[in-house]
């Protein structure tokens, strides 16, 4: 077992969280007159599916930039 290699493969997980967290503020930013956050605290499921497909659409865009 190398390593290097899982070294590596932690590091790209972090980037990948850290990317994807930025992600989500940046479009957060971007859409001001909507809180994420406080929509999905009254339990609006339309914000949470939204959110979830934002967060595996940016998640498949960094697993094939870090590949």
């Amino acid at each position: 077992m190398e390593w290097s290699i899982i070294g590596l493969n932690f590091l790209y997980a972090a980037l990948g969280v850290v990317l994807m967290f930025l992600a989500y503020k940046a479009f957060d930013k971007l859409s001001p007159k909507i809180d994420f956050e406080d929509e999905l605290k009254k339990g609006n499921i339309a914000v949470s599916i939204f959110i979830a497909a934002l967060f595996i659409s940016i998640a498949l865009i960094i697993a094939g930039a870090l590949n």
